[in-house]
């Protein structure tokens, strides 16, 4: 479930039915990958809030990102990561926390075994930056954005490990393309699998 410009808080019925609709890969223990607005909302969905930082702080652009000690334990995470956000969640119950920002401190989080959610945006294209960054020109007037500059200059300098990332991070969460076309499922996730990769 990927971002969106509204608030997971908001109160019109299609974000209500998606918030809801939740409980399906939930209930079916199905893959599910939260993306920022996505993530917001399994957040509540699974009862946590979402709120803004109480300074106002916003993250636009590229930003540091740091692994909790479980995160690390997965994979290696990139130093910086694109960000495009005015609130922020807390860990709902259950959760396994496995990165952390310095503005907002929850960025990633695992539910149960199959189910991630990020506050970032790994999945960035340079077509995408560019209209975000044009017609979302405002959001960089807010507290804490960087300006279209330097979100140009942190895709050349930051696309190649967050581009490692994902690669690692979808084979940990849905498997290699290789054992998928064999027919053979995903491995558990365990610390064991990362040291053998």
């Amino acid at each position: 479930m990927f971002g969106g410009p509204m608030s997971a808080n908001d109160t019109d019925e299609f974000v209500k039915r998606e918030t809801d609709w939740l409980a399906v890969p939930l209930k079916e223990n199905r893959p599910f990958f939260g993306i920022c607005l996505g993530a917001q909302k399994l957040v509540r969905h699974l009862g946590g809030k979402v709120e803004a930082h109480p300074e106002g702080q916003v993250e636009v652009g590229y930003y540091p990102l740091h692994a909790t000690p479980e995160g690390a334990a997965l994979l290696e995470w990139p130093s910086m990561i694109y960000q495009w956000h005015r609130e922020g969640f807390d860990l709902p119950d259950g959760a396994v926390h496995l990165a952390y920002g310095d503005t907002y401190p929850n960025q990633a989080f695992r539910y149960g075994d199959r189910t991630y959610a990020v506050q970032f945006h790994s999945e960035l294209t340079l077509a995408m930056m560019c209209k975000w960054s044009v017609k979302g020109a405002h959001r960089m007037e807010l507290p804490g954005a960087q300006q279209r500059k330097q979100h140009l200059d942190g895709r050349l300098i930051y696309d190649e490990p967050v581009q490692r990332w994902l690669d690692q991070f979808l084979d940990l969460w849905i498997g290699r393309a290789d054992d998928l076309a064999e027919g053979r499922p995903a491995p558990p996730i365990s610390v064991e699998r990362k040291m053998s990769a």
